[in-house]
């Protein structure tokens, strides 16, 4: 089995076009990107969780073929609006060779997706519904939704447990995708094989207005949920706030409620600027604060063999 990270940044890319903060400066400096956040699970099925308008692009990178499924997460549109895009597929090949690709969403995302892709129900996809706590029906895995809070703009979120066998051994995935909290945690969510994080800022904002998961909040998460192999964060931003950057007057830009902090010495950990400084952060953390390790910055193209 292999997961493959399709695209690791927020919902307009990071770093965000025309943006001159020290984040976006650092990462066009040197010609590093992430496109929105997907991942594609190449196992017995091939599965792909989200789809976002990076989806031609990232599909190319990567050499992606048809899907078995889709899993959409939640109704926004850097995780659904690359279902277009699944028409190359049906495009090319025989009229009579084609069977819709199974695409499982809540009852609620699908209120929002089918205002928009409505018309490629019955021809290009076929509409599965995802209920929480329930496995997915007519997969070879078990797949099994759990409902997370990501605010009112996406009361359809959910994430994704992952769980497959091979030659006697388990393995699961725990995949969360954008949340704030959650107001329960069933019991499939401890000790996944593999965590896959959302952590769009490293502090937690004094204002969560888009309803997003930070990784100062998340680590409370990984130490419950005890991720065996590792943890995998997607959905970085530019969102932090940078001592000294004019860029912190974006409206983008939220200030910390109260900074993460070395427990040695006292003071605030610097905001990373890229993907190394993230992984040198993040062994810094694991080391001061005792989490389960290691904890990966995922990066667009990354591929992960379990």
């Amino acid at each position: 089995m292999e997961i493959v990270f399709l695209g690791t940044g927020s919902a307009w890319c990071t770093p965000e076009y025309s943006c001159s903060c020290a984040v976006c400066n650092r990462m066009n400096a040197i010609g590093e990107q992430r496109t929105r956040t997907s991942i594609l699970i190449r196992d017995e099925e091939h599965i792909l969780i989200d789809c976002g308008p990076d989806l031609r692009l990232q599909m190319k990178a990567n050499d992606v073929t048809r899907p078995d499924a889709v899993l959409i997460t939640h109704e926004h549109g850097d995780h659904y609006l690359g279902l277009d895009d699944l028409l190359v597929f049906r495009r090319s090949v025989p009229v009579d060779q084609w069977s819709p690709i199974p695409v499982y969403a809540t009852e609620k995302a699908w209120e929002t997706i089918d205002l928009r892709f409505g018309y490629l129900v019955g021809t290009l996809i076929d509409r599965r519904i995802a209920v929480p706590e329930v496995p997915l029906q007519d997969l070879k895995a078990t797949i099994t939704p759990f409902k997370t809070y990501h605010g009112p703009s996406a009361s359809g979120s959910v994430g994704y447990v992952y769980e497959t066998e091979s030659c006697g051994s388990k393995f699961k995935i725990v995949y969360t995708s954008d949340f704030m909290r959650m107001d329960s945690e069933p019991a499939c969510l401890t000790e996944p094989d593999i965590l896959i994080m959302q952590a769009n800022w490293l502090n937690e904002p004094e204002f969560n207005r888009p309803n997003h998961m930070s990784f100062q909040s998340a680590m409370a998460y990984i130490r419950r949920w005890k991720p065996k192999k590792g943890t995998y964060l997607v959905h970085i931003s530019d969102m932090d706030c940078i001592p000294g950057d004019p860029g912190n007057s974006f409206m983008k830009k939220i200030p910390p409620l109260s900074p993460l902090k070395n427990p040695v010495t006292g003071e605030a950990y610097s905001i990373p600027l890229c993907h190394e400084e993230w992984q040198e952060l993040l062994n810094r953390i694991c080391d001061h604060c005792e989490l389960p390790q290691p904890i990966f910055p995922a990066g667009d193209g990354l591929k992960v063999l379990c």
